[in-house]
């Protein structure tokens, strides 16, 4: 969404400097980095509603040449992605939707080329791993942005029309360009890593001081991943807010101008300065109370593995809907999301793998036994080493109704989607028989908060 309010803020900007202004539209074209990824990225996923734009935010977690007061610095090799965001700007241009993807969502990353001229091997693994794996050996952002976007098109099927890559340093240049950004945090920060000591209150924030606040994790509020994600949605339209108040300050307005345009990397399709102005001029009369953000629902990864304490999984189907919203181009609301009950599916039309992992010996045959007679196909029943704490029910795209319709017989079951393996298997974890209430079909099941829609309008900041 940088991209599409840095558009508002260019049209703005470049109206209202009136003098030079053929000079400063040189300038700043020049100072966008543009790459052509086309090749990169393989076959896209199939563009219904052309007229939309789903546009990738990466914000860059690079720190040549900073401390490591940001961080873990001494210990990253390649440029890492921090900031994971899908924008959807619809057809009619009547609002806006920004996604923000955990970047320890657990997803598969499909086959990319690395900085070697190599491809990479196809793997399981936490979402911002596929940023690494285009810049290893020598920090190709290029290579990096489409490895991302070819993950994300491969596990969620929405066609990717642009990309923005915005540079660790270049976040502070732009700050310090306004004269600072205003923030509200609702508790006093005191950040070691980062030096960010703040009261509970209102601040206008220096470029230093905002690179910490957007940075800082463990301790700010429960010290999460997704907590400091909500944070820098605040923060991000704060930002543009303030970038917004001074459109009639040319002096401030082109300082500001000039560091995000050297922050960033684009695809070249996007036509550079040019193709932003005409995307701000679409955009121009969108009020925040129209632009929704919210973060991709997700479940902790440890209630199917144990050992992986620091991971998220998309909660399905309830995701899926959301990716389904995207590429349909149609607003998500709660209506949307509410589960769907399609016509139920005779119990024989449904094969599934049966995997024990709660220990417990025997257990498979049981529940083998107990799913045959209700008439479903088991295809095998197999007591496994690993021991997950939450059952759940694993299915591989086009097989979401045989998973529903098995998810409506079995109690506290999670769903998983995959990309391998058997077309539905049932996992049992050790919640498995404990729990109170049934699952219903098509339900997200996961406990957790952060497995639930939650969504903040850009008109509103972490106090309000």
């Amino acid at each position: 969404m940088i991209a599409a309010w840095m558009a508002v803020i260019l049209t703005g900007g470049l109206v209202t400097a009136t003098i030079g202004v053929y000079a400063a539209y040189r300038h700043l074209n020049g100072n966008i980095h543009q790459v052509n990824i086309n090749g990169l990225v393989g076959k896209q996923p199939p563009d219904h509603h052309p007229q939309a734009e789903n546009i990738v935010v990466i914000g860059s977690d690079s720190r040549h040449g900073q401390s490591s007061r940001y961080g873990n610095s001494q210990e990253l090799t390649t440029d890492q992605s921090d900031t994971l965001i899908i924008a959807h700007i619809p057809a009619n241009r009547q609002s806006a939707e920004v996604m923000s993807i955990p970047r320890d969502s657990w997803v598969n990353i499909p086959s990319c080329v690395m900085g070697n001229g190599q491809r990479s091997s196809p793997q399981i693994f936490k979402i911002n791993e596929a940023f690494a794996i285009g810049n290893l050996y020598g920090n190709h952002t290029d290579l990096g942005v489409a490895c991302t976007i070819k993950t994300i098109e491969h596990d969620t099927g929405i066609h990717i029309d642009h990309f923005v890559a915005i540079n660790f340093a270049g976040f502070k240049d732009m700050v310090n360009a306004l004269g600072g950004v205003p923030e509200c945090n609702t508790q006093a920060i005191d950040d070691p890593l980062s030096g960010l000591r703040l009261t509970a209150g209102h601040h206008m924030l220096t470029g230093t001081q905002a690179l910490g606040y957007v940075r800082a994790r463990y301790t700010l509020g429960n010290g999460s991943d997704l907590e400091r994600i909500g944070r820098q949605q605040a923060f991000m339209a704060s930002l543009v807010n303030r970038a917004k108040s001074e459109l009639l300050n040319p002096v401030a307005m082109y300082r500001f101008l000039d560091a995000a345009t050297k922050s960033i990397t684009i695809d070249s399709q996007l036509g550079g300065i040019a193709g932003l102005y005409k995307l701000g001029n679409s955009l121009k009369g969108l009020p925040p109370s129209k632009i929704t953000f919210f973060t991709l629902p997700t479940y902790p990864r440890s209630l199917v593995d144990p050992l992986d304490l620091a991971n998220v999984m998309w909660t399905q189907p309830l995701d899926s809907r959301i990716f389904q919203a995207f590429r349909d181009d149609v607003p998500i609301s709660k209506a949307l999301l509410r589960p769907h009950r399609p016509p139920r599916l005779p119990a024989r039309d449904v094969r599934v793998a049966v995997l024990n992992g709660t220990g417990q010996f025997g257990l498979a045959a049981s529940v083998a036994s107990i799913l045959q007679q209700d008439g479903f196909t088991v295809t095998r029943s197999l007591d496994v080493t690993s021991l997950p704490t939450q059952t759940v029910i694993k299915y591989r795209a086009g097989h979401g109704r045989q998973a529903s319709r098995l998810g409506a017989m079995v109690t506290g079951a999670a769903f998983q989607r995959v990309g391998h393996g058997p077309a539905l298997t049932l996992l049992l974890g050790g919640n498995y028989g404990t729990t109170a209430q049934a699952v219903t079909s098509g339900s997200a099941p996961n406990p957790q908060p952060s497995s639930h829609f939650k969504a903040r309008k850009a008109s509103q900041g972490i106090c309000t």
